[in-house]
């Protein structure tokens, strides 16, 4: 018999408690790219799918994915350990940098799916003259560049100015915050001499930019999973977890950087971009 409350029958329990599919997605191309790969190979496969896009920092959509306004999001695995979980030191291999930020994930009620093949690690690079005219090859020889002025996301000051400090001596630079200009531009200017950027971008490909090499790992592994609620996968099992496995199996590092091509520089929509990658592999 069913219940009736202001003249409607109750929803059943089940549907009350189902925790809903909300895709969230950091706030730079690749983000986007990823996010909208995840969101539509769900939807082919009937899921129903809310998305958020350009949500902000790490710090801003792990706060989503704890409150629930995000159920499910692209993240680095490197990142998961030293941002999310704020862990000092990490581990020497790209495995046991997984399993470590999947058990930490599991003790909060989510967990990983599969990840990547590529990693997308930040870098710092500086102009192939800057580093022609300074003999720059490590992190650690932008200690012979005077008045040192480094770019990169606002949260990336609070989160490297202290770890480039201790392990490689850097200390005392100006820090310019990436704000409506890409990294590149602001290296192309000289307003910067030194820039965060990623091991992905399709500008690194060519020989403007010289990346620095980072012995010590500052950076750790940074391979994508997707961090999911684990709601999710009890309520929708395996077609859930396979659709979204086969998506990141796919991502290697020329698959990313093509795509990134097409939206960094080519400014085609990523939805767009996604959509095509999903249906030339048969996700669509």
């Amino acid at each position: 018999v069913a219940i009736l409350l202001g003249g409607a029958a109750a929803a059943p329990a089940a549907e009350q408690q189902a925790t809903p599919i909300i895709v969230g997605a950091k706030n730079f191309p690749e983000q986007y790219v990823l996010g909208q790969l995840y969101r539509q190979a769900l939807i082919a496969q009937g899921f129903k799918v809310q998305y958020k896009e350009n949500i902000g920092s790490t710090e801003l959509i792990d706060a989503a994915l704890r409150s629930g306004r995000v159920t499910l999001y692209p993240e680095y695995t490197g990142i998961m350990l030293s941002v999310t979980h704020k862990r000092k030191s990490l581990p020497k291999t790209a495995t046991g940098t997984y399993r470590l930020a999947k058990r930490l994930y599991e003790k909060r009620g989510q967990t990983l799916l599969r990840q990547t093949p590529f990693q997308d690690r930040d870098v710092l690079a500086v102009t192939r003259a800057t580093g022609n005219r300074y003999n720059l090859r490590r992190i650690s020889d932008l200690k012979r560049v005077p008045e040192l002025t480094i770019a990169g996301f606002p949260e990336w000051e609070t989160r490297w100015r202290g770890p480039i400090g201790r392990q490689y001596g850097i200390r005392g630079f100006e820090f310019e915050p990436i704000a409506g200009i890409s990294a590149y531009q602001l290296l192309d200017r000289r307003d910067v001499e030194a820039a965060d950027v990623f091991t992905t971008d399709p500008q690194l490909q060519g020989r403007k930019y010289k990346q620095l090499a980072d012995p010590k790992n500052m950076f750790g592994f940074q391979h994508v999973a997707p961090v999911v609620d684990r709601d999710l996968i009890r309520q929708h099992g395996a077609k859930f977890t396979s659709t979204l496995n086969k998506v990141s199996r796919l991502l290697t590092v020329k698959a990313m950087q093509s795509m990134l091509q097409a939206v960094a520089i080519n400014k085609k929509p990523a939805a767009k971009v996604a959509g095509q990658f999903l249906k030339a592999n048969g996700l669509s």
